[in-house]
């Protein structure tokens, strides 16, 4: 190797390992966890869900691509002082009302400087986190006995209850075409490609909005095997 590639190995490699690992938004972290090819996004985003959480990081030592993660132990994040629902930050409409559902006590400006701190960051985050030219975002939750796609069945445009003994296990997209491969597949799953007219600050919302490819795959807390099924069907089926 000549003195010339020598320096520039040690260049690129010093580049790699300084590659920014973490996101913020209104001071929540989130760690970024990258493998191969930016091919697919995936992300993690309430910390109690403890085994979503496993099952991506060893999910994303097989697969290419980036994967974000909360660094939170609690469903809610701090933020002003009072808490949030990260999964109601995606609009300024949404985080509203959670804040002011969280935060009883807290005076319109609290709630607005809160706000006003995720307006700043929400943009540069999204632009991180949201896959461009068609690719695909993944999300991993857990739910519990209050929470199944029976809740989703009404406001979906289409639905696929391949396995409605267990609806616990489900797959929510906002794609018409993920979701008429996805429904040839053992589990169930649902369409919502039209942004429902309620703001709720979602992920899920936020994406059909943008027309952007979404699958959220729910499974209930403990259930690692129902979940890794449906991830390992959703990457072979999927393009």
């Amino acid at each position: 190797m000549t003195r010339r590639a020598f320096l520039f190995a040690g260049l690129f490699d010093w580049l790699l390992f300084w590659r920014k690992r973490f996101i913020r938004i209104a001071g929540t972290r989130f760690q970024i966890v990258r493998h191969g090819e930016d091919r697919r996004h995936y992300f993690w985003v309430h910390g109690n869900e403890r085994t979503a959480h496993d099952l991506l990081l060893a999910h994303m030592k097989t697969v290419a691509g980036r994967a974000f993660l909360v660094e939170n132990s609690v469903r809610n994040i701090p933020i002003g002082g009072g808490t949030l629902d990260p999964n109601r930050m995606f609009s300024r409409t949404g985080a509203e009302k959670n804040l002011r559902s969280q935060n009883q006590g807290w005076t319109d400006a609290q709630v607005n400087a809160a706000l006003d701190a995720l307006d700043r960051d929400r943009g540069r985050f999204l632009e991180t986190v949201l896959p461009k030219n068609g690719k695909l975002l993944v999300a991993l939750h857990n739910n519990g006995p209050g929470y199944s796609v029976n809740d989703e069945v009404p406001i979906s445009d289409a639905v696929s209850l391949k396995n409605a003994e267990l609806p616990h296990e489900f797959m929510l997209c906002t794609m018409r075409s993920d979701f008429d491969l996805l429904s040839k597949a053992p589990f169930n799953v649902v369409l919502q490609n039209t942004a429902p007219k309620d703001d709720d600050g979602s992920l899920s919302r936020l994406t059909a909005l943008r027309g952007i490819r979404y699958v959220n795959i729910e499974a209930g807390l403990g259930n690692t095997a129902g979940q890794q099924a449906m991830l390992d069907w959703l990457e072979k089926a999927l393009p």
